[in-house]
């Protein structure tokens, strides 16, 4: 019986070890994920440009049932802690838009349905700026903000 056991799992391992291998080495690559990239959202130079070819739209409405948590100073711009949580209903994307960077779309999150309207993640800030979280549910984008002050070697800037 644990011959059995142990057959499976070297088989597993050696099936895990070649897909690594071909992955790596580049004979296997993710076309879906790939195709999907929103290229020119990420390369739109401002934030209307950004949201319209991210989301069709850049009418933003207002929302207090959006938390955007960021620090109020930033020691360090190149990694700045985000993370944005709604209790809107029906999510289907949040992103997250640093309005003064040369490519103002940070984040972007594609959610499935029933999973909670939360994400985190690491963004850069080229200097103080507001960080804008954007929520789109159904046709509507629904926005907050929050200032961040963004210091250099922690003597302010």
């Amino acid at each position: 019986m644990s011959n059995m056991k142990r057959r499976t799992f070297l088989k597993g391992t050696l099936a895990a070890g070649a897909a690594g291998m071909a992955v790596s080495a580049g004979l296997l690559t993710p076309r879906a994920v790939l195709a999907a990239w929103p290229t020119a959202a990420f390369e739109a130079k401002t934030v209307p440009d950004a949201l319209t070819s991210l989301m069709g739209s850049d009418k933003l409405d207002g929302s207090d049932k959006i938390t955007i948590k960021a620090p109020d100073i930033a020691e360090n711009g190149a990694v700045v802690p985000v993370s944005v949580e709604t209790s809107i209903e029906g999510v289907s994307s949040i992103s997250i838009i640093s309005e003064k960077n040369a490519s103002p779309l940070s984040a972007s999150f594609k959610l499935g349905s029933g999973t909670e309207a939360f994400v985190a993640t690491r963004i850069k800030l080229a200097k103080t700026m507001s960080v804008v979280a954007v929520v789109k549910s159904g046709d509507k984008l629904y926005s907050t903000g929050k200032e961040v002050k963004v210091t250099i070697g922690g003597c302010g800037g």
